[in-house]
Order: C-alpha cells, then structure tokens, then sequence
C-alpha cells in the first residue's frame, strides 16, 4: 500500500479522511441512479409498449446481480479492509482474489442457466406472445452476454474502495454509466441503429465492460502497489477466506433479497388502485432512491476506514469517524426530507404532467420522506457492522425493518389509510429502526471499548 493512502487510514484528518472516501462513493451512488433509468427513458422514447414492457420485465432478473455483487464485493471487501488493518497482506491479496474469481464464476453460471433456459426464464418473469422476443433481445445482451461484466464492474469497485482509492473506485463505475448513457440513443432509437430495447441491452453490455477494462488497467498499472488480486496464483479456497468473505456477504446479499421483497408487496398493493397510482408510486420511489443513494454511498465509502481503523485497534479513530460521518450525512438527508416536502407538487410534475398522478405522488412523497432522514442512522450502523465483519447484526436488521416492521405496516396502514396510508410505512419502520440503531451501536462500541469485541477474522494458519 502506498504512503498516501497508508496515511488515509492511519494518520490523516478524520474529517478529510471520511470526505475523500465518502464523497467519491455518494456521486458514484446517485449516477448509477440516473444510469439505473437510462434504458427506461431511451425506450420510452420510441413510443413502443412492447419495448418498453421488454426493459421493465427484465428488471427482476438484473437486481438479482446485487445478491452477487453483495456477496463478494462487500463480504470481501470487508475482510480486506480488516486484513490491511492487521497487517496481514497475505490474506488481503486472498481475500480479494477469492471475491473477484467466486464473482466471475457465479456470473458466468447465471449466464449459462440463462443461456440453456431461456424460455423458461421468460416465462418466469412474466412475458407472453407479444414481449417475448423483445425481451429475449434485451436479455440476450445484459444477462446471457452481461452478467460477467455487469457484476464485476461492482465487485472491482468495493475491492477498489476498500484499500482506500474511493477517488478510482467511483471514476471506474461512472465511467461505464456515462458511457451506456451516450450508446443507448446510438442503439436504440430510429434515426441511429434502431434496435429498440435489444440496442439499450447491448449498450448496457458494452459500457460495463469498458468499466471493468479500466479496473484491470488500474490495478495491473499499480503492480505491488495494490491487494486487488488478479493474478490467479493468489487464488485461495482455504476456509478462513471462505468463512470470513461469507459472514459478511450472505447477510448482505439476503438484505438485498428483502428490499425487492418489500418493493414488490408495496408496488403489487398499489397496483389494486390503478393505473395512475402505480405511475404516481413509481415516480415517488425513483425520486425516493436519492436519498437511498446519499445514505449507501456514503455509508460504503466510509466502511474501509472503519473496517481498517477497528482491525488495528485504533478504537478512538474509529469512533470519530463514525461520529463524524453521523453528522455530515444525517444534516444532508435532512436537507434532502425538507426540499421534498415543501416542493414534491414539482418534483413529480417533471416526470408527468397529470393532476392526479401529481396528486398522489405529492402524498406520496411527503410521505416516504419523514423517513428520509432516520435512513441515515439506520444505514450506518448496518455499515460499521459489515465493516467490524458482524454480519449477524446486519442480518438482523435486515430482517426486523422488513419482515418484522416494514411489511406488517404495509398491511395494517393500507386497510387504516387505503393507498394513502403505504408511503408510510417506511417512516414507521425507520423510526424504530433507528432507535435500534443507537442502542445497537452504543453496545458494540461499548464491547470493543472494555476488549470483549475483538476482530473476529479468521486468521491464515500458514505463511
């Protein structure tokens, strides 16, 4: 590791170590937002239902990339950041190694199984006589082509982070993003090459893997000067890697799993009200994940501090940083809840122009954005948990705010508030989710405080 980022972790100003992890990984975050509606908002241009049924769904499909990418890119990423902390190099370079190669290999088989399957794939997610080869199309290139590089683009970028080069991490991620948002009109509309939805697929391919070229150069440019392992000699299955990847990865890819479950059942209940309320939804959900996207990415970006500075022992560093990183993204999320509230009318009046669908989205919105500001609270500590490699904890909040608060709240608040009452649901978990959060935290930093909470990595039996 270089002096530079060796005094990132060890040395420099915590407000300056936090800004120039986090900050990177928050404009990262919100340009794969706008990215995530690229191919929706180029199809949609066309004028054309099917193509646009094509991208919608394939959605499913795609976010079940995150359950990888959360698997080995931040289990892994997670115990290199540890390793680093402890000095132990070896197992920074195997951990690493381990999270791209089980990647690329769980990408490649999605692929084959939708390459072997592909009907059955189709008419799993829902297409019939009409979408069918629309959505094969766009499948064939983001998922049967696409899934190699969609998701090591990710994992590159954890592993990235996670030895403190934010700055390359993001540069590598948004560069695929600007790229797909140039291509897709190129591919997709009339005047261009006019492959509908299948162009918005292949644009989607080829930007993910002009994203994981730069990755490869970055890393073999730096030679000894980086763990991200691309060299297959540092390949290990040893159990201590698997065991320590897995413990933090699992919880999160299961996380993941519940946040589409909850979108789901939230999205399957709106849809009993219609046509325009479902659009209204949608819209108030996209603008939702803003603030998701400041809370994620600022989380992610300031994990490898923590992870680091907990690995090595420096406990009071550790807690500053988190410290820190409680107030800057709590005042910024509050913002956030503030500005949607007194102008929701006009946020969703960009997206359509209907009275009605403004109306509901305008409930919509003020609703989910009572909770906006408790995301932060409730994000970090999941962070700092990842980070310290209890991924029981995080489990365990991923499963309270859903099944235990979230979906339950769904059904009691749309039989007390029909349709009006859903939004709610998120403030109402978050609000004890965050209460939870600070008991939670307070606990843990008591624990590492007194020497009961340790680094529980699993160490490398051999040299």
């Amino acid at each position: 590791m270089t002096e530079e980022r060796l005094r990132l972790f060890e040395s420099e100003k915590i407000s300056t170590a936090v800004l120039r992890l986090a900050v990177p990984t928050v404009l990262s975050s919100l340009v794969m937002t706008i990215y995530s509606l690229a191919d929706t908002f180029f199809v949609g241009m066309l004028g054309d239902s099917v193509q646009n049924a094509a991208v919608t769904l394939s959605a499913p499909v795609l976010l079940a990339f995150n359950a990888i990418n959360n698997l080995f890119g931040v289990g892994a990423s997670s115990m290199m950041s540890r390793a680093l902390g402890r000095k132990d190099y070896q197992s920074a370079y195997r951990s690493s190694s381990f999270g791209l190669y089980s990647a690329l290999i769980c990408s490649l088989a999605f692929s084959s199984l939708a390459f072997f399957f592909n009907d059955q794939l189709l008419a799993l997610i829902g297409t019939d006589d009409v979408t069918m080869e629309a959505t094969r199309g766009y499948i064939k290139w983001t998922v049967v082509a696409g899934s190699a590089p969609s998701i090591l683009n990710v994992v590159f970028a954890y592993l990235v982070r996670a030895e403190g080069s934010a700055m390359h991490a993001s540069i590598g991620t948004m560069s695929g993003c600007f790229l797909n948002i140039i291509l897709d009109p190129l591919f997709v509309l009339p005047q261009f090459l006019d492959m509908g939805a299948e162009g918005a697929g292949l644009a989607t391919m080829i930007s993910n893997c002009v994203a994981v070229l730069y990755f490869i150069v970055l890393v073999i440019s730096r030679g000894r000067n980086t763990y991200v392992a691309i060299d297959p000699r540092h390949l290990s299955w040893k159990l201590y890697i698997i065991a320590g990847v897995c413990a933090v990865g699992i919880p999160a890819s299961i996380q993941n799993l519940l946040n589409v479950t909850g979108m789901t059942i939230l999205n399957n209940f709106t849809s009993a009200y219609g046509a325009d309320a479902v659009a209204a939804m949608g819209i108030a959900q996209r603008l939702n994940n803003v603030p998701f996207s400041l809370a994620n990415g600022f989380t992610q970006g300031v994990m490898p501090l923590v992870s680091y500075t907990f690995a090595s022992g420096d406990y009071k560093r550790m807690r500053g940083a988190i410290a820190y990183a409680a107030r800057i993204v709590i005042s910024v999320l509050l913002g956030v809840a503030i500005l949607y509230y007194a102008a929701a009318p006009l946020f969703i009046s960009v997206f359509m122009r209907n009275d009605v669908i403004i109306d509901y989205g305008t409930r919509f919105l003020r609703g989910f954005c009572l909770g906006v500001p408790l995301l932060a609270v409730d994000f970090l500590a999941v962070g700092v948990f990842q980070a310290v490699g209890r991924g029981g904890y995080s489990l365990a909040f991923a499963v309270t705010r859903k099944i235990v608060l979230e979906i339950p709240a769904l059904l009691l608040l749309n039989r007390l508030l029909p349709l009006y009452g859903l939004p709610y649901a998120q403030p109402v978990a978050e609000s004890i989710m965050a209460t939870l959060a600070v008991i939670t935290l307070m606990h843990l930093m008591k624990g590492i405080r007194s020497g009961r909470i340790k680094d529980n990595a699993p160490r490398r039996s051999d040299g």
